[in-house]
Order: structure tokens, then sequence, then C-alpha cells
């Protein structure tokens, strides 16, 4: 179990791609990303997610599952699968409300994150679920997969680790540390808790009793505290929700860039191919 308090004056570490046409004329930039809605059934009820993959990328490739916030699965989220895509992730969005359905109030989307977190079997079966639609799309490694949310998605993440899911990684960005697994158990992957300092809809004490629990059943848990960094720190809209309902919200930029890196580099480790044997 691990803490860190993470200044903002680093900078975020950007590649780029180039190619080059016949007789050296510049080609076709960066990855070929395409996207497609996916529909799939958990008990009778329809359920739209959102893929995305570089489509020039050959070979098998990990997953990583993305939760939206608590208002849905937005056009924020869909971006932030096609950036995971981009950088070589077959990406997917999860719809945890059913029927792709979004939420334009507070109200609503307490009540449609409320529905779910107060039936973790039954969100878990949609992963579960949304996952086995997945093994045989093109280019899909399941033996190598990472889970990702934000703010309500965030949550759904740290459920899914302390109900030991086969994941190699756990992210969340701002998520509810709420935890409503029953029987915690041991999660073989790495959990990164990214929240900011600053964040008046998440409680400390909250934060402390989640690592007390990942530390119960041996998790590698780290909590990481951005300084000046609000709720929804992660989603450049957030300010705008902020204005219209009155929400302590605030998009922070160098939070963002700092926490994607962070994830980033989880990855790399998660999912870097075993070293040989030496002989």
């Amino acid at each position: 179990m691990r803490t860190m308090f993470l200044g903002l004056g680093m900078g975020l570490m950007l590649a780029s791609v180039n190619t080059w046409g016949d007789e050296g004329t510049p080609g076709r930039m960066g990855p070929k990303v395409e996207t497609q809605t996916l529909t799939y059934s958990v008990d009778g009820e329809q359920y739209t997610g959102y893929l995305a993959r570089d489509t020039e990328k050959e070979g098998k490739r990990p997953l990583v599952l993305v939760v939206h916030e608590w208002w849905g699965l937005s056009d924020y989220i869909r971006h932030r699968t096609e950036q995971l895509a981009a950088l070589g992730y077959v990406a997917f969005a999860v719809d945890m409300y059913g029927s792709g359905k979004t939420a334009t109030h507070p109200d609503e989307a307490g009540s449609f994150s409320k529905a779910v977190m107060s039936d973790w079997p039954g969100a878990r079966h949609n992963l579960e679920t949304a996952i086995d639609a997945l093994r045989d799309q093109q280019g899909v490694d399941a033996s190598r997969m990472a889970i990702i949310g934000y703010c309500f998605g965030g949550g759904i993440a740290l459920n899914a680790a302390l109900d030991g899911m086969p994941f190699k990684a756990a992210v969340s960005f701002h998520g509810s540390p709420g935890q409503v697994v029953e029987t915690p158990s041991h999660f073989d992957g790495r959990v990164i808790i990214q929240n900011g300092l600053n964040d008046q809809m998440v409680a400390q004490s909250a934060l402390k009793s989640l690592l007390e629990t990942f530390e119960s059943v041996e998790t590698d848990a780290t909590l990481i505290q951005y300084p000046d960094a609000m709720h929804a720190f992660a989603n450049p809209y957030a300010d705008a929700k902020a204005r219209e309902f009155d929400l302590p919200l605030a998009y922070n930029a160098a939070a963002d860039a700092a926490s994607w890196q962070v994830m980033l580099n989880v990855f790399n480790k998660v999912f870097a191919a075993p070293q040989a044997s030496a002989k």
C-alpha cells in the first residue's frame, strides 16, 4: 500500500510516428483508428458499447475496458477510448446503464449509478459479458486486460479489483471509493487510485478505508493525490457541468496529463512480455 502526492510541474511525454510514401513524399501519419458500436445482451437487456482499435497494427494486443462517468457513455468517454486505440491497445467503452442511455441531470445520473452499484453481481456480469463478446474481435489478447474508469466508472474499476477479476491493472481517475463487493478477494494486478487532493466529493476517510481493504487481501494498491485538483480533474467538460449544476468540479490540465502518463507507465509494466529465461 502506497500513498503519493505528486506535484504538477511535470510535462507529458508525447510520441509521434512519421511514415513516408513513394519517392520520399509524405504519407499518412500515425495510427488508423477505426471505431464501431458493439451491442451485446445481458440477461435479455441490450447494452451498447464503443470499440476502437488501430487497424494498421498487426497481431494480438492488450484489451482495455473504459468505464464511463455517472453521466453515461458520452462523447468524452468515446474520445478516451480512441486515444487508447491510437496508442496500440484495443479499447472498449462499456455501457453500464443499458441501451447506451445517458443522464442530463445529476439527479438522473445519481439514480442510474446507484442502481448499478446496489447490484454488484449484476455489474460484474455485465463486465464479464462484454469481455466474452470481445474475445473473438480482431487483435484482442484476452489474456492481457486492464480496466480504467472515471468518477462512477473509477468505482466500478476499483470494485472489479476488490472482486479479484482477471485484469492486469485497475486504474481509477477521480473515482468513487465506495466498496460494494461483500467479500473482497486478492487481486493479482496493479491498482492505481488517482484522486484530486481538493476533491470535495471523495472523503479522505473513504480512501483510507479502501487502501486498508486492499492491504488486507494483499493487493498492490497505490493512491496518488494531485494537489489543487478537484473532482473530475481529467474531464475538459467539467467546468461547464460545474457552472450548469453548481457542482464542485473543475478540469485540471496538469493533473489530467500526469494521471494519463501514470496509467501508461503502469500498462507498460503489466503488459510487458515475460523475460526469456537465461540458459
